[in-house]
């Protein structure tokens, strides 16, 4: 496996909508007689899961997270850099995002036919005809453009299990306090060498509070962190909320397709 670039949101307009998602990391077998094994993924960890996952798939939401992750300069040494991510959906087909961060701002519209991105500061977006559900848009916009989607797994047709995807250990470590409410803690392994944590609200809807991602297999082991707020599955968004209207003096531009195919890793860019 290749190393994963990470370049700065404020690349290219593509790369602002680079984000890590999945995870875990190496397993090792065990060695010699041993009491029959537990459970690879416990039933604990997978129920709270299949909770996220249920409400998850909430016909409108929204949510932000701040984000903090890793790219390499221009001598491969890995600096980080943070950014504030506001998400609105309404499913299957309509997503809006909105960054801002060290590197500037960048805006995304889906509309169920069109995926527009915009650069607020230098006044220019592309346009890209999309398929009408956001997981079809998703997979064409990581196709034609070359970026892993932000928090792709939490806005598929099933969170949990594409959160899932490729996991072979799970379990929940223990209970913390966020902000004044119970959480579960949870470790997640993915080989060859992705670790992923992740801390879920103790209740019924198991929402995502914090996510952070080791690459246990890149020199110097680099890491992703989110945190997530201001969940809303109240929100009454209209079509307005997600169709792009260019401001005066925006210009459209080509996006051009990466220079070479890429390997997909989940949560990285490579």
């Amino acid at each position: 496996m290749s190393s994963p670039r990470y370049s700065t949101i404020g690349a290219t307009v593509a790369g602002l909508l680079s984000a890590t998602f999945l995870i875990g990391a190496v397993m090792m077998p065990a060695l010699g007689a041993s009491p029959p094994a537990k459970p690879a993924i416990t039933e604990e960890a997978r129920s709270a899961l299949q909770q996220m996952g249920q409400t998850l798939l909430g016909k409108q939401f929204s949510f932000q997270a701040r984000t903090l992750r890793v790219y390499a300069d221009v001598d491969r040494r890995f600096l980080h850099i943070g950014h504030t991510v506001k998400v609105l959906v309404r499913r299957p087909d309509r997503l809006r995002v909105d960054i801002d961060g060290d590197d500037g701002a960048t805006q995304l519209f889906y509309d169920g036919k069109t995926l527009v991105l915009y650069g607020p500061a230098k006044k220019e977006y592309v346009s890209i005809p999309v398929p009408d559900t956001i997981g079809g848009m998703i997979k064409e916009a990581e196709s034609r453009v070359g970026f892993d989607f932000p928090f792709e797994d939490f806005l598929s047709s099933t969170p949990d299990k594409s959160l899932m995807s490729g996991v072979t250990e799970g379990k929940i470590v223990n209970e913390v306090t966020i902000d004044g409410a119970p959480a579960n803690h949870l470790t997640l392994f993915q080989p060859p060498g992705l670790e992923l944590e992740l801390w879920l609200t103790k209740n019924a809807q198991s929402l995502p509070e914090r996510l952070f991602i080791t690459y246990r297999s890149v020199p110097g082991q680099p890491n992703f962190i989110a945190t997530f707020s201001d969940w809303n599955f109240s929100v009454t968004p209209t079509d307005a909320d997600f169709t792009f209207q260019p401001p005066e003096g925006a210009k459209q531009v080509e996006l051009k397709a990466p220079a070479a195919p890429r390997t997909k890793v989940k949560g990285a860019t490579q």
